[in-house]
C-alpha cells in the first residue's frame, strides 16, 4: 500500500507539473520549452494572485508584483555609463547618459523610455530595462530618461499618463536640454506594451499643446496596447491562452488601469463595456477596415455590443474614460494623426496586441505618417523583456538589436 500511494504521488506530481508546464505553444515559436517553464513560473503566480484577491488577504496586482521585485537591480554607473535618480517635476526617472563628456561640443539624442507592466506591474529599475537602457546609451551616444510613473491599483487612469506627460514637458525646457547636453531636434519617446501605449499618448497630445515649441522627432511603440473598446479582436481570440500575457490578464489590466470596481472588470470580459459614448468611437478599431486581409483569417467582424441602462458600471462607473484618446490612442480622428512624428512599430503574431498594433500602423500611412512597421511571425508578447539570464531568449536580443539600429538610422 505504501508503495502504490508513493506511485500515485509521483504521477500526481508529474500531471501536475505536465500541466503547469507543457502549454499548446506554437510550433514557430523558437526556444518554445523555454517559453513553456517561464510560463508555467506566470500562471502559477497568476492563479495565487487569484486566490488571494478572492479570499482578501492581498489584491491581484500586488501578488504579481512579485515579478517586478525579483528582476529588480539597482542601476548604478560604470566606466561607459553615468547614471543618477532624478526627479522631474515631481516624477521620479533614472537618468542614463554616456560618461565621456563630448569633446566637440555636439549635442546628443535623448530617449524618454516608458516600462511596460499593464499600468500596473514593472520598474524601470528592472534587470531587462536596465540593460536596454545602457544598450542605448553606448550605441546611441544618447542620453536616457526611465520614467519611474505611478502604478494601479494604487493610482488610476490619469494618473500614469501625467506623470509621462510632465516628464517629456519638463525635459523640453531650455535649461534641462542645456544641462544633459540634449538636441532638441532629436528627442524620442518610446515604451513597451503599457508604455508603448504612453508613448503613443504622449506624442498625440504633445500635438495638441498650444504652448509647445519643441516636437519628438520620432515615437517607437514595441507591441503597444492602443485601444480598449474591442477586447475581441482576431489576435485577441487567437491568442487568448498565449504566454505571458493571456486575454483574462490583459482585460484584468485594463480594467484596474481605469477602476477596481469588480463589476467593470467582469464587464470587460465580457467584452460588454461599451456605451453610447465610446460606441461613436467604434469606427476607428473596426479591424474589419483596418486589419491587411492576411490576419483577418476565418473571423468575422461582429461589433461589440452597446449596453445601456442604469446598471452601477454604466451609470457611475468609469464608462466615461472609455473614449478617452489618452488611454485608448488609437479612438482619434485621422486629422490628429497627421502631424505626428515619425514611427517605429513593432508587433508580434502570438501577442492578443497584435491588432492594436496593425491598426495603429494602418492609420498612421493613411494620414500620411512614415512607419516602420517590424513584425515578428514567432514573436510573443514581452519578448523584449527575456533578455537576461536565466530567461534569455535569442528573439528579445533579435528586438532590443533591430530596435536600437533602427533608433542610429532616423533619431
Amino acid at each position: 500500500i505504501m508503495r502504490f500511494k508513493g506511485v500515485l504521488v509521483f504521477v500526481l506530481l508529474g500531471a501536475l507539473t505536465a500541466y503547469y508546464v507543457y502549454s499548446p505553444i506554437p510550433n514557430n515559436i523558437e526556444e518554445r520549452w523555454k517559453l513553456m517553464l517561464a510560463d508555467s513560473f506566470f500562471r502559477s503566480l497568476s492563479q495565487l494572485a487569484e486566490l488571494s484577491d478572492r479570499m482578501g488577504l492581498l489584491h491581484y496586482m500586488k501578488v504579481m508584483m512579485f515579478i517586478t521585485i525579483a528582476e529588480r537591480v539597482v542601476p548604478v554607473s560604470d566606466d561607459r555609463v553615468q547614471v543618477s535618480d532624478e526627479n522631474f517635476d515631481g516624477v521620479e526617472v533614472i537618468v542614463y547618459q554616456p560618461t565621456q563628456q563630448q569633446e566637440t561640443g555636439e549635442l546628443r539624442r535623448a530617449i524618454i523610455y516608458l516600462h511596460g507592466g499593464g499600468w500596473c506591474l514593472g520598474s524601470s529599475r528592472m534587470g531587462p530595462y536596465d540593460l536596454l537602457a545602457r544598450h542605448m546609451v553606448t550605441e546611441l551616444n544618447a542620453v536616457i530618461v526611465s520614467v519611474e510613473y505611478r502604478l494601479a491599483p494604487a493610482y488610476h487612469f490619469p494618473a500614469q499618463f501625467e506623470d509621462v506627460y510632465h516628464v517629456v514637458k519638463f525635459i523640453f525646457r531650455v535649461d534641462v536640454l542645456k544641462g544633459y547636453h540634449i538636441n532638441p531636434e532629436r528627442i524620442a519617446v518610446s515604451g513597451d506594451s503599457a508604455g508603448g501605449n504612453l508613448a503613443a499618448a504622449v506624442a498625440q497630445q504633445l500635438q495638441k499643446d498650444p504652448e509647445q515649441h519643441i516636437q519628438l522627432k520620432v515615437q517607437a511603440l514595441l507591441y503597444p496596447v492602443l485601444q480598449a473598446l474591442d477586447l475581441n479582436t482576431p489576435s485577441y481570440q487567437q491568442n487568448q491562452h498565449m504566454p505571458i500575457l493571456p486575454r483574462t490578464l490583459m482585460v484584468r489590466f485594463w480594467s484596474e488601469y481605469f477602476t477596481s470596481d469588480k463589476s467593470f472588470l467582469r464587464a470587460m470580459m465580457a467584452n460588454r463595456h461599451n456605451n453610447h459614448e465610446s460606441a461613436a468611437l467604434l469606427k476607428f478599431v473596426n479591424w474589419s477596415s483596418y486589419l491587411p486581409d492576411s490576419y483577418r483569417q476565418t473571423y468575422n467582424y461582429s461589433a461589440p455590443p452597446v449596453v445601456t441602462g442604469k446598471s452601477s458600471v454604466h451609470s457611475i462607473g468609469p464608462h466615461h474614460l472609455l473614449a478617452d484618446p489618452r488611454a485608448s490612442p488609437l479612438l482619434v480622428p485621422d486629422t490628429a494623426l497627421r502631424l505626428l512624428p515619425k514611427a517605429y512599430v513593432l508587433t508580434c503574431e502570438y501577442d492578443v496586441l497584435r491588432d492594436d498594433g496593425l491598426m495603429y500602423v494602418t492609420r498612421l500611412r493613411n494620414a500620411g505618417v512614415d512607419v516602420t512597421h517590424e513584425h515578428y511571425p514567432g514573436g510573443f508578447h514581452g519578448a523584449l523583456m527575456f533578455i537576461t539570464w536565466p530567461t534569455d531568449f535569442e528573439i528579445g536580443h533579435r528586438m532590443m538589436d533591430n530596435f536600437v539600429s533602427w533608433l542610429k538610422q532616423n533619431l
